[in-house]
């Protein structure tokens, strides 16, 4: 059991969508896969926010500056339009928390207030799909 815990917890550390279906596969507990998924998923979000800026400050010591591109695109009107609240809550909710989070270290985001919007989308991420897992399995 404490296996089966420990791998949805660690599949959450990179991807709920494949922690969450895990454990329901293992035959665990809604409630467990709700905590073991959320762990995971706030270990991610630390982890990705710690490597991100020791990532960033590494590649800053061997790389030459570039010059300052045009800020155009899809990318960029999102950012504009929603700003961290967006990058943060809403990146976390669909492509997951180190993607936004990487996205976040490229275009100079304060990481605190990144960090918590994470946490949210990952909590909010882990309650809606083990509850829809939960019922989904529940109409068989």
């Amino acid at each position: 059991m404490t296996l089966k815990i420990l791998t949805v917890a660690g599949l959450a550390t990179f991807e709920i969508y494949a922690a969450i279906p895990a454990g329901f596969a293992f035959g665990l507990p809604a409630w467990l896969i709700f905590l073991a998924s959320l762990i995971g998923g706030l270990v991610g979000v630390f982890v990705a926010t710690f490597l991100g800026d020791k990532i960033k400050a590494f590649l800053a010591k061997y790389r030459k500056p570039k010059p300052e591109k045009p800020k155009t695109g899809l990318i960029y009107t999102i950012w504009e339009k929603y700003g961290i609240i967006g990058l943060g809550f809403f990146g976390t909710m669909t492509v997951g928390a180190p993607v936004s989070i990487g996205v976040g270290v490229g275009f100079n985001v304060p990481l605190q207030k990144l960090l918590v919007w994470c946490c949210l989308g990952v909590f909010t991420r882990c309650a809606l799909f083990t509850a829809i897992g939960y019922y989904g399995l529940k109409l068989f």
